[in-house]
């Protein structure tokens, strides 16, 4: 990964941890704050997972990795949301 792609999968996770806190049903008790450091994991993860699989660089708009990348936010927030309900 170069680093103008690090710092791309940083902008967007900070829209992917929304994005993954949206597709969830429910209300999750945890911060914004940490929704989106969540985000910005999932999107790193989720990109090189991308790289992994071979799909990390398409034509247009890469939506497999999109789709990975809001699939991780969504668990993580949901882990996250559900470890903190148990405190």
């Amino acid at each position: 990964m170069e680093v103008t792609g690090f710092f791309t999968a940083i902008i967007i996770g900070l829209i992917i941890g929304a994005l993954g806190r949206l597709v969830l049903p429910g209300k999750q008790n945890i911060s914004i704050w940490l929704t989106l450091a969540i985000g910005v994991v999932a999107a790193l993860i989720g990109t090189f997972l991308a790289a992994a699989i071979g799909v990390d660089d398409t034509r247009g708009v890469d939506w497999i990795e999109l789709a990975l990348q809001v699939g991780l936010a969504a668990l993580g927030v949901s882990l996250v949301a559900g470890i903190r309900a148990r405190r």
